[in-house]
């Protein structure tokens, strides 16, 4: 690729999903990756395919789904990772493996428990492992921020030397600010002999706000790779977000010497769809994708903007994809027509009968709902999901009563494992109530730590998606749950939050 190529790295399905609560399926993980191939972009991380055999799963399903982006899987300087990283890549048209180890004084002593010269010796055999699966090697030096400039130096020229094609930066903590972190690059650049035969890359997260700045300053001093992902997604503060990275590029141009190949229209679509499937919603104000990205309350906007869009907006909505959740379907749209969106949305059911119960679901939403958009179909595809996948406790019926002056009340009847069980109880409100209800029979003891609600799309017939985020013995989960009737949305969440609880399976991710 030329100089002037700025390659994106989306890090959602890898980094993004180490927010607390945001773990995705493997067919959550394969919409999105088809999403941000049709987004066209360059590396898709997919997981850590060493952590879990549910990652390893998830990384082999995006790497045969995806066909036109290349698809990286993460491993730690260890043959068994490499290993497992270049079987979960075996299918994928482009595969990377991406591999680490710490390199700062702090991690090589106290939890590596190596000596510098023995981080150099294996960093370099897991490149050389790495380099039997793929020519696309990437390394990272974790912790890049606080290692001694002359150490990182060595561990990068030797890994150039072994065949190490990307190396990334890190900005582990957060720690860093730009005019520092550009400086960064640019030394090492400079210092390194080889440095030439390697794309620099960074990874940036947001602890104070700067991930997206410290990113930008390394591109303009010579970085050709950022890490990112859809809504700044990630642990914490989470990371650089893609849109704002590629925006800011695109917008800037006579600043930014350097192109990226993503097609902008499909940065909303992928906004709404990692929010829908994580649970994690887009606040107002966000840049580029949050609802009030583009909107005007000031007069003297309103005025400017009517006569002269530029006077006060620097990019258009429908650039980025604003315009892109037009009505697709309605209650007289066939089964042709449903399936066909489907496959434009990247969304395989599989089997003719999943089809069938969608195309049902959608026809009861379409009786209670004038117009169905995409987003609509995202919830309700989650939702048939949900519904196939082995659940603890479904949903059977819910009845409210809220009326003012009188105590809310809500009656239950759910499936525990099988069996029916009903319960009652009053609440502050018809949800609090319902929830309450539902806990006389699971007895769950967790805690709930947010109750969210969002309108999928405009109206006030729109499906409401609520996410409840509970927490039990150290472990959180995020409960997802979509219907015009929001109590009933609710009461769906809360059970899904339960399920996952039940179901969720222990995962070490390691934290570039």
């Amino acid at each position: 690729m030329s100089s002037d190529h700025l390659i994106i790295f989306d890090t959602t399905l890898r980094d993004g999903e180490q927010s607390p609560g945001a773990s995705m399926t493997r067919e959550e993980k394969v919409r999105i990756a088809r999403q941000l191939e049709r987004m066209r972009v360059d590396i898709i991380e997919a997981g850590f395919p060493a952590a879990s055999n549910g990652d390893f799963e998830s990384v082999k399903a995006v790497a045969e789904a995806v066909k036109d982006s290349t698809v990286c899987g993460l491993a730690r300087a260890l043959e068994r990772d490499i290993q497992r990283a270049g079987e979960a890549l075996r299918g994928a048209n482009s595969s990377r493996i991406h591999t680490f180890i710490a390199t700062s004084p702090i991690h090589m002593e106290k939890k590596l428990r190596m000596s510098p010269d023995q981080v150099i010796e294996q960093a370099v055999k897991a490149v050389t492992w790495a380099r039997n699966y793929t020519d696309n090697v990437e390394f990272s030096p974790e912790d890049a921020g606080r290692s001694d400039l002359d150490f990182l130096c060595r561990v990068l020229e030797a890994v150039i030397d072994a065949g190490a094609t990307t190396l990334n930066i890190p900005d582990t903590v957060g720690y860093s600010v730009p005019g520092q972190f550009g400086d960064l690059i640019r030394n090492l650049r400079e210092r390194i002999p080889n440095s030439d035969k390697a794309i620099f890359s960074v990874h940036c997260h947001n602890d104070l706000g700067l991930a997206v700045a410290n990113s930008l300053s390394a591109v303009l001093n010579g970085a050709r790779q950022v890490e990112c992902t859809v809504n700044g997604l990630g642990e914490r503060a989470g990371n650089a977000a893609l849109e704002e990275i590629v925006m800011a590029v695109r917008t800037r141009s006579d600043v930014f010497q350097c192109t990226t190949r993503i097609d902008t229209t499909q940065i909303v679509p992928a906004s709404r769809l990692v929010a829908s499937i994580t649970g994690f919603a887009v606040q107002p104000n966000k840049a580029i994708v949050g609802a009030n990205a583009f909107a005007h309350e000031s007069g003297i906007h309103q005025d400017g903007v009517l006569k002269h869009r530029e006077t006060y907006e620097i990019m258009r909505a429908e650039d980025v994809g604003w315009s892109a959740n037009k009505m697709v379907l309605g209650k007289h749209s066939g089964r042709n027509a449903f399936r066909s969106r489907l496959t434009e949305l990247g969304i395989d059911l599989g089997t003719e009968e999943a089809v069938n119960a969608a195309f049902a679901r959608f026809k009861d939403l379409a009786d209670k709902k004038h117009e169905i958009f995409d987003e609509d179909l995202h919830a309700l595809v989650s939702e048939e999901a949900a519904a196939n996948a082995v659940e603890a406790y479904k949903l059977v019926s819910l009845k409210v009563c809220s009326e003012t002056g009188e105590v809310p009340y809500a009656s239950v009847v759910i499936s525990a494992h099988g069996e029916e069980k009903t319960a009652s109880s009053a609440g502050g409100g018809p949800v609090d109530a319902t929830f309450k209800a539902i806990e006389q029979i699971v007895n769950s003891s967790a805690e709930l730590q947010l109750y969210s609600v969002n309108n999928i799309t405009t109206g006030t017939d729109a499906q409401g998606e609520v996410t409840v985020r509970l927490s039990k013995a150290g472990r959180i989960v995020n409960g997802q749950g979509a219907d015009t009737d929001i109590v009933v949305a609710s009461a769906e969440a809360y059970l899904d939050a339960l399920n996952g609880l039940y179901n969720k399976l222990e995962r070490a991710h390691p934290q570039i």
